[in-house]
């Protein structure tokens, strides 16, 4: 049983990266498809597809990006912020800026999953679920 899906979503990222795999696939989620357009709009990964499996889960394949000429992952890294055991939550004010806002913190709020940017423009605080960057 896995007590925290976004850390286990997370670590499938970081290690498919490790490895060099071309795409990755993870059990879905309403909160893991909203992360996954996400990391799309950014940049951070080429594409992904949502699958459906016999067990009404489903999947979502994601296909990797790298850098061609250095075979680097598009992110660096992976970190998760709020945790089952100790959830971090920020209002306006107190948004963090990742790498100096070349990062992406990815929160969950009353009006959906979404970017750091976007909650200080809709004026919503939330809970911090990742850094991305």
């Amino acid at each position: 049983m896995n007590t925290d899906p976004i850390a286990d979503y997370l670590t499938r990222l970081r290690n498919a990266s490790k490895a060099t795999h071309k795409v990755v696939d993870i059990p879905a989620s309403n909160i893991k498809k909203e992360i996954t357009r996400i990391l799309k709009d950014k940049g951070y990964i080429l594409n992904y597809k949502f699958e459906e499996t016999e067990n009404n889960q489903g999947n979502i394949k994601i296909a990797l990006k790298y850098n061609p000429q250095t075979k680097l992952a598009a992110f660096k890294k992976l970190i998760r912020i709020s945790t089952p055991g100790l959830r971090k939550y920020v209002d306006t004010k107190s948004m963090p800026r990742v790498l100096n806002g070349l990062g992406v913190a990815i929160l969950s709020t009353s009006k959906g999953v979404m970017t750091d940017k976007e909650a200080k423009v809709q004026k919503v605080g939330g809970e911090v679920l990742c850094h991305v960057y």
